[in-house]
């Protein structure tokens, strides 16, 4: 007789289990999170043109990016939006360039471009002439941080879904917001259709390099942008967008002049807001009247769009700190409070090597606290199981 005996097997390690070293749990953030954070990060670049923050900012971004970032094609597509803000930096320098405004006696300069003349008409342009480092050096910190509004939206784009967005809007805004949806989805689909394209020629023998190889990646991916929005409208018409349900022409009408005189509202609380000489009916009476109003739009608008979510997003400590870290680093850049403004946008005059401003730095590596502040997306890889090991014992039966 033969008897085979098995040792017991652990148990299968669960992604989803809590982590016995206190880890959170993976899961992916709203995305509604990631942009207020990726925005409010963008208004905090718009005040500052020192080099040194600005180059602060792409490194919070990028730890940012690395280590919350899914395992989905277009997440992967950052490099893309570097590869454009380096070419915003190249163009304003080359406009600047050819676009030369003159040169001073303190200025150093660097090379003199043939000088081209204009008509009576276009005066005050000047194409060509002798080129400064000054105006270079300014140019460059221009289009940086143009450059790195651009990062933080393809920040946003990278680390949020922006269908997943759709899903909070309200049934107003719903029509609107499905085409806003679709726009920002472009980029993150294109980054995907060029991704596996590059992917399918390398493993092609004998391809095409140079311009010669820009057909082979510009038609494939053409076609398949094609391919992806015909199945998108299919799939949006079969799901019942842009029916206007049971609404009147009535509602209709009253929405419509609800939304229109929040909005003058808005506008005209915003206006008497920025100008210290308007009336003073102008600046927070305007502006709280205008919200009401088009919250109630909002509201009425909402009621003939009957729609359900499947398993919403939660929005919990961590979406609150994520766009609050965010939220406090522009309000800190904005505030001026324990900095001078003017270590904010260095002067060209005298050319010198900027500062780094301590409270500045400061709130960008706030911003900078999302990275370990979001939970991770993806559970972290289990250890494999140990394979049992069969024990044979024969036995003579007596």
């Amino acid at each position: 007789m033969s008897r085979t005996t098995t040792a017991a097997a652990a148990p299968p390690v669960s992604g989803t289990a809590p982590d016995p070293g206190g880890r959170r749990l993976p899961r992916t953030l709203h995305p509604v999170a990631w942009w207020i954070w990726a925005l409010a990060l963008a208004t905090a670049v718009s005040r500052t043109n020192n080099p040194l923050l600005l180059f602060l900012v792409l490194a919070v971004l990028g730890y940012v990016i690395t280590m919350r970032r899914t395992e989905a094609p277009w997440a992967r597509g950052f490099k893309y939006y570097l590869y454009l803000a380096l070419t915003v930096v190249a163009i304003r320098v080359a406009f600047r360039a050819v676009f030369a405004t003159g040169i001073t006696p303190r200025d150093h300069f660097l090379f003199s471009l043939p000088h081209i003349p204009t008509p009576d008409w276009y005066a005050g342009i000047q194409l060509g002439g002798p080129v400064s480092l000054e105006a270079l050096l300014s140019a460059a910190t221009d289009g940086l941080r143009l450059a790195c509004m651009l990062c933080c939206i393809g920040a946003a784009n990278t680390l949020a879904n922006p269908k997943r967005a759709l899903r909070v809007l309200p049934g107003a805004l719903y029509e609107l917001g499905v085409a806003v949806t679709v726009s920002i989805s472009v980029a993150p689909q294109l980054v995907a259709s060029v991704q596996r394209v590059h992917r399918a020629r390398r493993l092609r023998a004998g391809r095409p390099k140079g311009p010669r190889a820009l057909r082979g990646i510009i038609v494939p991916v053409l076609e398949d942008a094609l391919e992806r929005s015909l199945r998108l409208a299919a799939a949006m018409d079969s799901r019942g967008y842009g029916r206007a349900g049971t609404a009147t022409r009535r509602s209709r009408r009253l929405t419509g002049a609800l939304m229109l005189l929040g909005m003058c509202g808005l506008c005209a609380g915003a206006y008497g807001l920025l100008d210290a000489t308007a009336p003073k009916l102008l600046g927070l009476p305007a502006m709280g009247a205008g919200a009401v109003l088009c919250f109630a739009g909002l509201r009425l608008g909402g009621r003939r769009i009957t729609r359900t979510t499947y398993r919403p997003d939660p929005w919990r400590a961590a979406e609150w700190a994520v766009a609050g870290c965010g939220v406090v680093s522009a309000v800190l850049l904005f505030s001026n409070a324990g900095f001078n403004a003017a270590e904010l946008n260095p002067s060209i005059y005298p050319l010198s090597w900027p500062t780094l401003p301590l409270v500045p730095a400061a709130a960008i590596l706030l911003a900078g606290a999302a990275g370990f502040l979001a939970p991770p997306p993806t559970a972290p890889v289990p250890a494999p199981a140990p394979v049992p090991v069969p024990v044979q014992r024969n036995e003579e039966a007596k």
